[in-house]
């Protein structure tokens, strides 16, 4: 089923953002000046409802697994999981993937699993949500030490409450889907350790080879597991509930194959 998306109102962009922060891209975006942040992320008109375009499309991808009127869902568009609480970074004006979070524990979903296979370390999700019992983090990468944004140490596991519910991987550059195969059964006992009731999958296209701003070499049959053998663990955890987040990727190849590999992959699931 293909569905529209809408405008997220103010009260749901502040469920994770600052009011300072959503009033800042307000008026960026009147003026079509300048950058968001220190200059990843320009400014233009209209960027403002683009980005709470995206988040009500998540929301409302969300909202049709919890009601039983989908079954699996995928956004493209979105998984923009850089930006930060109070700041837009790396691309991202808002952090759907945070706004999500938030919106799923205020309806007693939890605890909710966020699972990046991203190129770049999800640090906006991760810094946000770092303390917190209830958000199960895991996230496959390329080291931190040669790309964007530095982040996503292994030793990085949570703190306080969130302590060893952060699973940080990161991987050396060229690694292969061989590496990945390696590295992903950590991510499903992680998961399967503390039985999350919404799997969250941000399936950016970047690490796959050839991708012009990261030097990994995955193929789209990493992002075919990834997306399968999460379905298929959503399905024995009872709940069935994954949304997929079409994340970055700057090769068009590379994104047709990934995304088409974790859609296929659900709808056979």
């Amino acid at each position: 089923m293909q569905r529209g998306s809408r405008l997220s109102t103010d009260a749901e962009l502040r469920l994770f953002h600052t009011e300072r922060h959503v009033e800042f891209v307000r008026a960026k975006s009147a003026s079509g000046q300048g950058a968001l942040d220190g200059g990843d992320t320009p400014a233009f008109r209209g960027c403002f409802e683009t980005a709470a375009r995206v988040v009500g499309a998540t929301l409302d991808a969300a909202q049709a697994l919890l009601d039983g009127s989908a079954e699996r869902a995928f956004v493209p568009i979105a998984g923009l999981h850089h930006a930060a609480r109070d700041a837009s970074a790396g691309f991202c004006v808002f952090n759907d993937c945070g706004v999500l979070i938030e919106a799923l524990r205020r309806q007693g979903v939890g605890p909710v699993a966020y699972v990046d296979i991203d190129v770049h370390h999800g640090d906006g999700v991760f810094y946000a949500f770092e303390a917190d019992a209830d958000v199960i983090f895991a996230d496959l990468h390329e080291d931190g030490r040669f790309l964007y944004p530095g982040t996503g140490r292994a030793e990085e596991c949570g703190r306080e409450a969130g302590l060893g519910r952060k699973l940080n991987i990161p991987l050396p550059p060229s690694s292969d889907d061989a590496a990945f195969r390696e590295q992903w059964p950590a991510v499903l006992a992680h998961l399967e350790r503390h039985r999350p009731e919404f799997i969250i999958l941000q399936c950016g296209a970047d690490g796959l080879g050839g991708d012009p701003l990261a030097h990994l070499q995955l193929t789209a049959e990493s992002h075919r597991l990834a997306a399968g053998s999460l379905a298929a663990l959503a399905d024995k955890l009872g709940h069935g509930r994954v949304l997929a987040l079409g994340g970055g990727g700057y090769d068009r190849g590379n994104l047709a194959a990934a995304w088409n590999a974790v859609v296929e992959a659900l709808l056979q699931s």
